[in-house]
């Protein structure tokens, strides 16, 4: 998150992460763009009034080295903003003020796009292995080995495993996890997702009744963590 309102940016992260995101944030251009090298992030929501760069040259210079999406934040309202805004590399554009629930669908649907894109932080690189445990998952390939033993995984199966390896030790949401995976307008059974783990559990945990890879934060969410780890 790029914006030098201080007010603004502390009570969005606060809002970020109790969704379940791991937030850095950013009050100038500079500071920004080093971060992005530095950890290429999964989104970065841009203000246009930045102190030391204009937001949407800062985005030219983001999308000479990331491809993932941007969400431009500004105070202007004419269309011709918008339209310099995405001519510069932007997904999407929100006017302040905003709802907070309409800059979270937002975020939600510009995560969504990416990972249905395969569109990473570093561009035009391949997604490659990640490896947690003994899970060494390929995700060019979509093929998952678990103790070095190929195990099938169904579509469904294979997105949300992926989504719970890339993050690992983080808490995903239940509503992240049902808006990333079935989409935000989702009005199926709640219960799909329990069904879901229970099946990876079953796949890639040593004994699935006492899981050492897939935990559940109660009320929350659930977390994947390397056994070592735990």
């Amino acid at each position: 998150m790029v914006d030098d309102d201080a007010l603004l940016t502390d009570s969005l992260a606060f809002l970020l992460r109790q969704e379940g995101y791991d937030v850095s944030v950013a009050d100038t251009a500079g500071a920004a763009l080093d971060l992005a090298r530095a950890a290429p992030p999964d989104l970065i929501l841009l203000d246009v009034g930045l102190p030391d760069l204009n937001g949407v040259e800062a985005c030219r210079r983001l999308r000479a080295f990331w491809a993932g999406p941007v969400i431009m934040l500004t105070a202007r309202r004419r269309e011709t903003d918008t339209v310099i805004g995405l001519d510069a590399g932007a997904d999407d554009y929100v006017v302040k003020p905003f709802a907070q629930s309409e800059l979270l669908a937002r975020i939600r649907a510009g995560l969504r796009r990416a990972h249905t894109s395969g569109t990473g932080g570093t561009g035009p690189t391949p997604r490659g292995e990640v490896v947690v445990g003994e899970l060494r998952m390929d995700r060019d390939a979509r093929t998952l080995l678990v103790r070095d033993r190929a195990v099938h995984l169904s579509a469904r199966e294979f997105d949300l495993l992926q989504l719970l390896l890339e993050r690992p030790d983080v808490v995903l949401t239940r509503r992240y996890l049902f808006d990333t995976i079935w989409g935000a307008d989702f009005f199926g059974d709640a219960r799909a997702l329990d069904v879901y783990i229970r099946a990876l559990r079953k796949k890639i945990e040593p004994d699935p009744d006492a899981p050492s890879y897939i935990q559940t934060v109660r009320g929350v969410g659930y977390r994947l963590v390397s056994p070592d780890e735990a």
